[in-house]
C-alpha cells in the first residue's frame, strides 16, 4: 500500500508530518497511532502496525511529534504535555477531513501519551499501548547521566539511539507533573497493553502497574521474545492481527454497503499544498492533484488524468467483455491513453465547422495493446469495439452540467 502523505498544525503551531494508512474500501475505523521516544512514523514496527491493520480495514494515521522525523519544530521546547496536545491536534484533523479516531494505539512513551490524550478525544472506543511505561518520567533513564547537568545548565545535549537531542529542563519539570497512571484509572475505555517479558527498555513491571491501575474492560498479552522495538516483523504482525481481532467488539457494527449506494463523486479540498483534494468514490479513496510543473505536489493523478484514466479503464473493460462473448484470449489487454490540445485545424478527424472555427481541442489518443496471436481481423474489431465503450461516447456527446451551491450548516 501507499499511504498518503499528509501535514497538519502540532500542539505548537509547527507543521507536523503524517502518513494515513488507508484499507482498500471503506474504513471500518480510524486509528491514531503514536511513536516511541525520539522515534518517527516510519520506525519499521509502525509502519509495519499501521500497513497490517489497513489490510484488516482499519485506517491508520501516524505522524511524527514536533521536531522529530519529518515534522517542522523544535524538540528541544517539546515536552510531554506538547506530545499529547500533538495527538489531540491529529485527532481535530481527522474529525475535519476524514472521521474521528476510535481507536489510539501508543509504543513506549506514544503509549503513555494515548493514555493520557483519550480524555481529548471523545470519540475513541478503545485504547492500545505497546512497551509504554507506567509513568512519563521512565524516559530519564535514557540520559541518567545527564540529568545533573541539565537542572543546574537548564539544558544539555544528549546522545539517544547515536542521534543528539537537547533537553531542557522544563522537559524534566513537565514529566514529572504527569500523572499517566491517574489517567488511566480515570480512562473508561477499554484498554490492551502490549508488552514483552525480555523488554531491556521499558521493564514489564510497568505493565503491571498499567493494567492494575485500569478499570475492566482491559487485557493483557505478553510478546514472548520480542523486543521493546518490536524488530521482528513477525511480531509487529502479531501485534496488528489480535489489535485487530480485540477492538472488533468495541466498534459499532459494520453496515453492509450497497454497490449503488454512493450519488456521485465527492471532492473535497484538503488543505495540503495549493491543489490537493481528496476524492471519495464510494468506498474508494483517491487523491487529485496537479503535476509540480503546474505548482502543485504530485501526490495523485491530476483532473485530466482522471478523464483518460475513465477512458483508458472503459475501453479495457469493453474490450475484455467482447472478447469473452467472442471466446478471444485478449488478456493481458492493456490501454495508454495521452492527451494534449491541438488546434482544430490539425485535427484530422474533426468536423468541418470545428476546423473552421479554427479553436483547439481536446484529443486523447489511445494504444491498445493486445497479445501476440491474434489475427489482422480480431484487432481490426477490437479497435473498432473500442470506439463503442460508455466514456468514449460520452466524451463525443453534448453533455449537460448542472451547478448547484450549498452553504456549509445550511
Amino acid at each position: 500500500m501507499n499511504p498518503l502523505r499528509l501535514e497538519f498544525d502540532g500542539s505548537n503551531g509547527a507543521r507536523l508530518s503524517a502518513r494515513l494508512d488507508l484499507p482498500e474500501g471503506e474504513p471500518r475505523a480510524f486509528a491514531l497511532f503514536a511513536h516511541c521516544f525520539t522515534c518517527s512514523k516510519d520506525l519499521n514496527a509502525t509502519r509495519r502496525i499501521a500497513g497490517e491493520l489497513a489490510e484488516r480495514g482499519i485506517a491508520v494515521l501516524r505522524f511524527d511529534f514536533t521536531g522529530l522525523g519529518s515534522s517542522q519544530g523544535e524538540f528541544a521546547s517539546t515536552n510531554f504535555s506538547s506530545n499529547v496536545g500533538d495527538l489531540v491536534k491529529a485527532a481535530d484533523y481527522l474529525r475535519e477531513h476524514y472521521r474521528a479516531p476510535s481507536i489510539l494505539i501508543g509504543h513506549s512513551l506514544g503509549g503513555a501519551a494515548v493514555l493520557v490524550a483519550a480524555a481529548g478525544v471523545p470519540e475513541v472506543r478503545a485504547v492500545a499501548t505497546i512497551g509504554a511505561p507506567s509513568d512519563a518520567g521512565h524516559v530519564t533513564h535514557n540520559f541518567a547521566a545527564d540529568i545533573g547537568r541539565i537542572e543546574t545548565e537548564g539544558s544539555a545535549e544528549v546522545t539517544l539511539g547515536g542521534r543528539k537531542f537537547t533537553i531542557r529542563k522544563q522537559f524534566l519539570e513537565d514529566i514529572s507533573q504527569a500523572s499517566v497512571r491517574a489517567h488511566v484509572a480515570g480512562l473508561k475505555k477499554p484498554l490492551l497493553i502490549f508488552h514483552s517479558p525480555l523488554d531491556q527498555t521499558v521493564g514489564i513491571d510497568n505493565a503491571a502497574d498499567i493494567f492494575k491501575a485500569a478499570k475492566h474492560p482491559k487485557s493483557f498479552i505478553s510478546l514472548d521474545k520480542a523486543d521493546h522495538l518490536l524488530t521482528r516483523p513477525e511480531d509487529a504482525e502479531f501485534v496488528a492481527a489480535t489489535l485487530a481481532a480485540w477492538v472488533q467488539r468495541y466498534l459499532p457494527p459494520q453496515e453492509a454497503a450497497e454497490a449503488d449506494s454512493h450519488t456521485g463523486v465527492t471532492v473535497t479540498d484538503t488543505g495540503q499544498g495549493r491543489f490537493q483534494h481528496r476524492v471519495v468514490a464510494g468506498a474508494h479513496h483517491l487523491l487529485a492533484d496537479e503535476p509540480k510543473s503546474f505548482g502543485g505536489d504530485d501526490s495523485g493523478p491530476s483532473p485530466y488524468d482522471f478523464v483518460s484514466i475513465g477512458l483508458a479503464a472503459c475501453t479495457g473493460m469493453t474490450l475484455k467483455l467482447y472478447a469473452e462473448r467472442k471466446g478471444w484470449d485478449i488478456s493481458p489487454v492493456s490501454v495508454t491513453v495521452d492527451h494534449d490540445k491541438i488546434h482544430a485545424a490539425d485535427c484530422q478527424t474533426c468536423s468541418e465547422d470545428l476546423k473552421a472555427a479554427n479553436g483547439r481541442v481536446d484529443r486523447f489518443h489511445r494504444t491498445i495493446r493486445l497479445p501476440a496471436g491474434l489475427d489482422d481481423e480480431q484487432v481490426a474489431k477490437l479497435v473498432e469495439i473500442a470506439d463503442k465503450c460508455p466514456v468514449h461516447k460520452t466524451l463525443h456527446s453534448v453533455c449537460d452540467i448542472t451547478t448547484s451551491a450549498e452553504r456549509a450548516g445550511a
